[in-house]
């Protein structure tokens, strides 16, 4: 069962902490909100760009570095060593319209090893006609691994894009098929 994409009426925030960790496909950082709960993720070692990624009214002005970030940095490593649930009930918060939110709802739905056309993803998110938003979705997620818009494939079963590069990709989709 995922955790679900939390939208509360947050302002922008004045600090958020971020720790980065090594993962087999390059170096993985995690910006956090005073609370934990994820504000944006990926494979870089720039916290800026990850920044620049976080909704206007969720992004913190300040970033502080941390050795860890406790059951989020746990969750990472873990995720990478084979435990392909231990991303599921770590809080993300993003925020855009109605559509996007959901969409992002659904996408931390999608199991791992078992990716889904973009198609399929629009009629899972209520909206089988729009594919082009379903991939705008996966494209505008922020907070990437725990909202696994890298489960997502084009009708022919190609990869399609991915913000951290297709190598990262296939390398997160071979993973979750070997599980």
């Amino acid at each position: 069962m995922s955790a679900p994409t939390v939208s509360p009426a947050a302002t922008r925030t004045g600090t958020a902490d971020f720790a980065t960790v090594e993962t087999p496909i390059g170096p993985f950082t995690t910006l956090v909100a005073g609370d934990g709960a994820v504000l944006a993720a990926g494979w870089t070692a720039n916290p800026e760009e990850l920044r620049g990624l976080v909704h206007a009214t969720l992004r913190p002005r300040d970033l502080r570095a941390r050795a860890d970030l406790g059951a989020v940095t746990t969750a990472v490593t873990d995720y990478h060593r084979g435990d392909l649930t231990a991303i599921d009930t770590v809080v993300v918060r993003q925020r855009s319209g109605e559509f996007l939110s959901h969409a992002w709802d659904v996408l931390r739905t999608v199991p791992a090893g078992h990716p889904i056309s973009y198609t399929a993803f629009a009629a899972r998110a209520g909206r089988p006609a729009a594919t082009r938003a379903a991939a705008g979705a996966c494209a505008r997620n922020a907070a990437a691994l725990f909202v696994p818009c890298h489960r997502i494939l084009r009708t022919d079963g190609t990869l399609g894009g991915f913000r951290w590069g297709l190598p990262a990709k296939r390398w997160l989709l071979d993973h979750e098929s070997a599980a």
